[in-house]
């Protein structure tokens, strides 16, 4: 399982172990699912959990499971993550979650009856005092366990439960808030509407990593980060982007372009992620970059000449230019800054 990082571990409690939950941890109110994504839908349940919480003036959490349970039953699909781990936990972190339970998806937990989940892992081992699910929530082996399951065995085992119907948009879209749908969306090179959904630009996160320094060559030099292994693979092409550099408590988002995919003209074995910084000067070699993926400029193409390759990439710097220019987005911002308001929201 991925490390995480100490900063989040110093303002969010990281459980992983359901017989070991602290005393201080114990009764709490949790949202339980993947989430992957942590899309509006999600952060409504979110929402829900943080509020009973209060009242009760119990822990505020979240239970998930890593790996995702799609990668256990079937690894050899297609990458499909929205948010790995450690994105997830920052996500969560900056939603001002008390605690996180990080379940390991494995054949002992895969194979729990539904009565087991709840007896074993949230009454006895997690301790809880209330449990937030969506109306499709499903556990215990082969899936066996509906909400209806869940509240009976609640009452018995002494937690209880709220069940959530799935949210929608407003307006004339109506459309439900899915993991699924924002998955299309990112595929189809329709970062917009997905960001819409999820309630932020959805993010390509990693380390900086030598290349072959054919930017430096083309006069934009980038910052190569490669793709994780279950990190879904968008549509390939050239995006407007906004990068955030870690700061420590706080992330500077400067403008980006970046070419995402194979690159034809070099044919890359393995998709990367190449950002240019747009006005920026430093060494990134090493560190640790959040890019947002805000438009869709164009799918990847090949060229007859290099400098063809260069007159676009010229075109392509100056659309993502007037791309990003509506918003300012310069200077250090808070981690939760990346976080696009909900109707209603200030």
């Amino acid at each position: 399982m991925a490390a995480l990082p100490a900063t989040t571990a110093d303002a969010m409690r990281l459980l992983r172990h359901p017989s070991r939950t602290p005393l201080d941890c114990q009764g709490a109110v949790v949202a339980i699912g993947n989430f992957d994504g942590v899309h509006r839908g999600h952060r409504s349940l979110l929402d829900k959990a943080q509020q009973l919480a209060r009242e009760a003036k119990a822990p505020w959490g979240m239970v998930t499971f890593e790996p995702h349970p799609r990668s256990y039953f079937a690894p050899d699909l297609p990458p499909f993550r929205l948010t790995p781990l450690r994105p997830k936990a920052q996500l969560l972190q900056s939603l001002g979650l008390e605690v996180l339970w990080i379940l390991r998806f494995n054949a002992a937990l895969a194979n729990l009856t539904p009565q087991e989940f709840a007896q074993d892992v949230l009454a006895k081992g997690l301790k809880l005092r209330h449990v937030v699910v969506g109306e499709n929530f499903r556990f215990g082996h082969k899936r066996a366990g509906d909400v209806q399951a869940l509240i009976d065995f609640g009452r018995q085992f002494g937690f209880a439960v709220t069940r959530m119907d799935m949210a929608a948009a407003p307006g004339q879209s109506q459309e439900i808030y899915s993991s699924s749908l924002v998955r299309d969306y990112l595929r189809a090179g329709n970062p917009t509407r997905a960001a819409l959904l999820l309630g932020r630009y959805w993010e390509i996160t990693g380390r900086v990593q030598h290349g072959a320094k054919r930017g430096r060559q083309l006069d934009m030099p980038t910052a190569n980060i490669r793709l994780g292994r279950d990190t879904l693979r968008p549509a390939f092409g050239i995006y407007a982007a906004r990068v955030a550099l870690d700061e420590g408590e706080r992330f500077r988002w400067v403008p980006g372009v970046a070419n995402l995919g194979i690159s034809p003209m070099f044919n890359y074995e393995e998709p990367l992620l190449e950002v240019h910084l747009i006005d920026f000067a430093g060494d990134l070699y090493g560190r640790h970059l959040r890019v947002a993926l805000i438009d869709y400029l164009r799918p990847e193409q090949n060229f007859d000449s290099l400098q063809d390759l260069k007159a676009q990439m010229a075109e392509d710097l100056r659309r993502a230019r007037a791309t990003l220019a509506w918003e300012d987005w310069q200077g250090s911002w808070p981690a939760s800054a990346f976080l696009i308001p909900r109707p209603g929201e200030p």
